[in-house]
């Protein structure tokens, strides 16, 4: 059986527990063995190569560089990184490299909560959004800054809410992409401000496609690319 580490914490408002234990279901589900914490100090104190998936649900907050280092390194060496809204996408700000691997960083969500917009699926016939048809959600519609070597999967269109962004016309943001750091898949989707954005059909769907994806054996997970 494949493993998995989810660590889980920061700013309370993304229901960081809640939402890992939704993760950690998807997860045992997919015949996974799964460890939950609460503390960055993980990253430290365990052997990270160890596992197969490493799911970060962390948002804000800081890390140390005997912490974030490992987790680098391990996804580097081949360990899966794959999360979701600003539990992957808008941890540890200060931290560039962070942001490098993830392939994105978020910067604002215009109109703030409660913006009905729709997710555009690029390929109905890809592993990771097989059969999963356009949706809409009303949530948070994430701006990100994003990584030209990211492979887009799912994107929304802006503007809806109205701002400063609004003069530079229409432009589709990614939701879903993939790349790859070292030998390490990574998954992010941008879906999942609070956990009952997560138990949306289409938006559980993603997050159990993209993490059991990026935890394949290398020799598996290139036959058919991101």
């Amino acid at each position: 059986m494949k493993k998995a580490l989810i660590f889980q914490g920061g700013w309370p408002g993304h229901e960081p527990a809640e939402v890992a234990e939704i993760l950690r279901g998807v997860l045992e589900e997919e015949q996974f063995i799964v460890t939950v914490t609460d503390t960055l100090e993980t990253l430290e104190q365990e052997d990270l190569t160890t596992f197969d998936l490493i799911v970060p649900n962390w948002t804000q907050d800081s890390i140390t560089q005997e912490q974030l280092q490992p987790l680098l390194k391990a996804v580097e060496s081949g360990v899966g990184l794959a999360g979701l809204h600003g539990g992957m996408g808008d941890s540890f700000r200060q931290e560039t490299e962070y942001q490098f691997m993830v392939g994105g960083q978020w910067v604002s969500h215009p109109g703030n909560d409660g913006v009905a917009y729709t997710v555009r699926i690029h390929d109905q016939h890809h592993p990771l959004t097989k059969d999963i048809p356009h949706f809409e959600v009303k949530s948070e519609q994430y701006y990100l800054h994003v990584d030209p070597a990211v492979t887009v999967h799912a994107s929304t269109d802006f503007p809806l809410a109205d701002g400063p962004h609004t003069p530079n016309g229409p432009v589709q943001m990614p939701v879903v992409w993939t790349k790859k750091w070292g030998k390490g898949n990574v998954y992010y989707c941008a879906l999942g401000h609070v956990a009952e954005i997560v138990r949306i059909p289409e938006v559980t769907s993603l997050m159990r496609n993209g993490m059991v994806w990026a935890a394949r054996a290398e020799q598996e997970d290139r036959k058919g690319g991101v």
